[in-house]
């Protein structure tokens, strides 16, 4: 199931039905879970974990040193989920010893030519389209999508469940459950039909709207919004949305 090609190190731990293509690198103290295919010309730099039943494509590199001046050859991580696919030419860095790792979840897909930088944190079920940029330190939350071309800054949060439209800057944290368009940006409302496809029902979306519209279409600031919503009994997911702005230090994007 290996390439007679590919350069696998002896100090690589590999799962059952590991499949390797031509020309691929697996470097010193990788781990590679059962199930998974690493396509051809691909690099697996030490300190990498792949989990099981992934799919890395042809020129993916993950878990080569951080792009970040300050690094100087600390052994931080690189982690992937199980059952994530990485398709071509997309680039994961490790961390730095900032947080000692770059963490991609399970069920997610990073399209062809997109990179995560350096201690990102990257949910589960998320999808970031072809050539989007994670600068690093970035969050992002369970089952957020980026479209195309997206541009993240360092250090923003993107909260679960949001949509962010193809060719936007993120400058600042965006709440879950956002939907994100225009430039420059500005969420639209709620993310309705990504919520409906997961299940939420039409009561939960209502609520969410509603402290949507109470927060970024009344004239209330951030406080007042909050203050209204906390007098009474609100759901989690209205709770996941206030802690998401109390801990927000870049500010919510509106």
């Amino acid at each position: 199931m290996i390439d007679k090609s590919a350069m696998v190190s002896p100090k690589a731990k590999l799962g059952e039905n590991v499949k390797i293509g031509p020309n691929t690198i697996i470097e010193d103290g990788v781990v590679i879970g059962d199930n998974t295919e690493i396509m051809a010309n691909v690099i697996i730099a030490e300190g990498s974990t792949i989990g099981k039943d992934c799919r890395i494509f042809y020129g993916a590199i993950i878990g080569t040193d951080p792009q970040d001046l300050k690094y100087k050859g600390e052994k931080t991580k690189t982690i992937i989920g199980d059952r994530t696919v990485i398709r071509e030419y997309a680039t994961v860095n490790r961390g730095t010893i900032a947080t000692g790792k770059t963490q991609v979840g399970d069920d997610t897909l990073i399209m062809a030519y997109s990179h995560v930088a350096h201690d990102c944190i990257v949910g589960d079920n998320v999808v970031i389209a072809n050539v989007s940029q994670l600068a690093g330190h970035t969050t992002i939350g369970d089952w957020a999508i980026l479209g195309g071309v997206v541009k993240v800054v360092q250090f923003c949060n993107i909260g679960k469940h949001a949509m962010v439209g193809s060719d936007i800057k993120v400058n600042k944290d965006i709440l879950p459950f956002s939907l994100v368009g225009n430039i420059p940006p500005k969420v639209q409302g709620v993310n309705k039909i990504g919520l409906r496809r997961r299940g939420f029902s039409h009561k939960e979306i209502d609520e969410i709207k509603s402290f949507f519209d109470a927060l970024l279409f009344s004239g209330m600031n951030n406080k007042q919004a909050i203050e209204k919503f906390s007098t009474g009994e609100v759901s989690e997911h209205i709770k996941d949305c206030i802690d998401f702005i109390n801990k927000s230090d870049k500010g919510i994007l509106r």
